[in-house]
């Protein structure tokens, strides 16, 4: 998910009543819930209710797209954070972990016709991981938790605006 660092205009979600899931793994539980607390912060900023963002615990980065999978078939959910850390280690796992997640997260994405957003982090080290994770306040420099509400509402938006005028929400 890239979206632009540098901006400070905060998007706003222009869908009522809007729900936006959060499955998040536990490894890496410290960064995780950082970035899970900062997305669910910029989203509240944003005009959304903490009670339309449920969360998910999974254990692994591996599992999240099962999760996400289940989130974005209900209808009342308009779109799925993932968020996940996987560091390289002394073989290739990382690398089939990740691509495992990614490939799922993606799969759901076009089969569900829902946004999943990929908030999972591949870094070669913590310290690494923790620079993308944590909000500046915390020591991180890239809030990643943060730019994945704001990439959320931007694709609801794009999504709305690719409807048909007379399909799009109201107010819109």
């Amino acid at each position: 998910m890239a979206t632009d660092s540098g901006k400070d205009a905060r998007p706003r979600l222009q869908r009522p009543g809007a729900k936006i899931a959060f499955v998040v793994s536990t490894f890496h539980h410290e960064l995780t819930s950082a970035m899970h607390a900062s997305a669910v912060r910029e989203l509240v900023a944003s005009g959304l209710s903490e009670a339309d963002l449920p969360m998910v615990t999974v254990p692994g980065a591996f599992e999240l797209p099962i999760v996400a999978r289940r989130f974005a078939r209900r209808p009342e959910i308009d779109a799925v954070i993932c968020l996940g850390v996987v560091l390289k280690g002394e073989t290739t796992h990382d690398v089939y972990v990740a691509q495992g997640a990614t490939d799922g997260i993606r799969q759901v994405m076009l089969e569900t016709d829902t946004p999943v957003l990929l908030g999972v982090l591949t870094c070669n080290t913590v310290e690494q991981a923790r620079a993308r994770a944590l909000a500046p306040e915390d020591g991180g420099v890239q809030d990643k938790g943060r730019e994945l509400a704001a990439g959320a509402i931007e694709v609801l938006a794009a999504l709305d605006a690719a409807l048909d005028p007379d399909q799009r929400p109201l107010g819109f």
